[in-house]
């Protein structure tokens, strides 16, 4: 059996207090916060849509779906842009850490609670690395997919 197989490539990002990750395999690309545009009657999670070199891809407000107080963005804020079973859309993060190699040994089921406010079924796991925690997001659950592409089909 391969090293890669034993760990997981992370990126971790920040909302509020608490570290995030996501598998980068799913990641497109990291960009700076723009102007993102309103689209009418979107679900309250859905801040808009950018375009991004010529596709419209749509951006969800993670700290809205997860009932976080609302943060106007900062220099540190991003838009990582991810692919899920052929969906791109966009998630603002507060700040990205960085990528982190996490042994599979140090990821521990999702606790049958709430952590840092989220439903116990949006998490993959909780990751640990150097004496912090880092709540791993299963995003397709999360954000409800059909839901954030919706909007754009229907059009």
């Amino acid at each position: 059996m391969s090293a890669v197989a034993l760990e997981e490539l992370i990126i971790a990002f920040k909302l509020g207090e608490e570290e995030y990750g996501v598998d980068v395999a799913q990641i497109q690309e990291i960009i700076k916060m723009k102007e993102i545009t309103r689209v009418p009657k979107a679900p309250y999670y859905i801040k808009g849509v950018i375009n991004l070199r010529g596709n419209v891809i749509p951006v969800v407000d993670l700290r809205s779906r997860f009932s976080l107080p609302a943060k106007e963005a900062t220099d540190q804020s991003r838009i990582i842009v991810l692919d899920i079973k052929g969906i791109r859309f966009g998630i603002i993060v507060d700040a990205v850490s960085e990528v982190i190699r996490l042994p599979k040994e140090n990821i521990e089921p999702p606790p049958p609670v709430a952590m840092g406010g989220i439903e116990a079924t949006y998490l993959r796991g909780v990751g640990k690395v150097d004496n912090k925690l880092i709540i791993l997001l299963d995003l397709e659950k999360a954000l409800d997919l059909e839901e954030v592409m919706g909007e754009e089909e229907e059009e």
